[in-house]
């Protein structure tokens, strides 16, 4: 049985519609729109204490620039704007007392109205602040994971908006992952209805083919992830070529290199697909390339992207 994912750990408060409150206070009514039928939105958000000691949050205007356009896709109007929800997950962050930490901002429709129409139930915001390690562990991040292709789809384009982080979407993922892991694998990798490789349960794929670093394209029922765009802007400053196609599912097997990127997962190497060893079976150049620049940045002394990072 593969590991589970790390617990991760509370902290004092919680903001909640623009008011802290108790970790243990922060509750909701059993009737909560979003519990029962899943519209809702949430992001996943790091923020990390770097080399000078100072403690910054990763690229945070994407991350709430992606929340609103999740919350228009699901017809959600979110009752702030984005500098007002940029300012509370700053002060969540500072509040929390961890050096570095994972932030979940989440929008949802209250209680109220039931059944599926409920359009005058009021929208709430709430922002976590906790303690989460290597969402795949601390030795998938160093040795890499062992993944299986799910016998879940990702959800075609007209069946779900697969550029936004919408609640209900996820049960897609919580199953595939769930299979993955009870067949004794760290994580799923998805492919289309048609096919092609999309991607894991809750992370971008790339592959390195040939010296070619190669992901499936936005075009593809993918999240837009900005884990993913940081990785495509390091490697163009580290001179590696990249390439967004389609991807078939024997590329994965047959690629030098693999693998996955994500706000939880940050980059986390694969070895093994369906049973099969990738390249060498152990993180290849361009992967430690890579993941070497990208903690450079977020807890390192680097400085060429400043605009990825807001202090507190």
């Amino acid at each position: 049985m593969a590991a589970a994912a790390p617990t991760l750990a509370k902290t004092e408060k919680i903001w909640m519609n623009g008011d802290f409150v108790a970790w243990d206070d922060a509750k909701v009514h059993i009737l909560t729109h979003t519990l029962h039928y899943g519209l809702g939105v949430f992001e996943g958000i790091r923020f990390y204490r770097r080399a000078d000691g100072r403690r910054a949050v990763f690229r945070l205007d994407e991350h709430i620039d992606r929340l609103f356009r999740s919350a228009t896709m699901a017809t959600i109007h979110i009752p702030m704007t984005e500098s007002d929800l940029c300012r509370a997950v700053v002060e969540t962050a500072k509040n929390s007392g961890l050096t570095d930490g994972y932030i979940r901002p989440v929008a949802y429709v209250s209680s109220g109205a039931m059944g599926l129409f409920a359009i005058s139930n009021p929208i709430h915001v709430a922002i976590a602040a906790y303690g989460w390690g290597a969402y795949l562990g601390e030795d998938g991040l160093k040795r890499g994971i062992r993944a299986r292709v799910s016998s879940y789809c990702r959800l075609h384009v007209n069946s779900a908006f697969s550029k936004g982080k919408i609640c209900g979407n996820y049960v897609n993922s919580v199953l595939a992952k769930r299979e993955a892991m009870a067949s004794g694998y760290d994580e799923a990798i998805l492919l289309d209805t048609n096919g092609y490789v999309a991607e894991a349960s809750g992370e971008n794929i790339f592959i390195i083919d040939g010296k070619r670093l190669v992901t499936p394209p936005l075009t593809q029922p993918i999240l837009p992830g900005i884990t993913r765009d940081t990785v495509l802007q390091l490697a163009k400053d580290l001179g590696i070529e990249t390439e967004e196609r389609l991807l078939m599912r024997s590329e994965l097997y047959t690629a030098g290199e693999l693998f996955l990127t994500g706000t939880a997962a940050e980059i986390t190497p694969v070895r093994e697909v369906d049973d099969r060893k990738i390249g060498s079976g152990e993180p290849g150049e361009f992967t430690k390339k890579l993941q070497s620049s990208f903690f450079e940045h977020v807890r390192g002394k680097e400085t060429r992207h400043p605009g990825w990072l807001t202090f507190f």
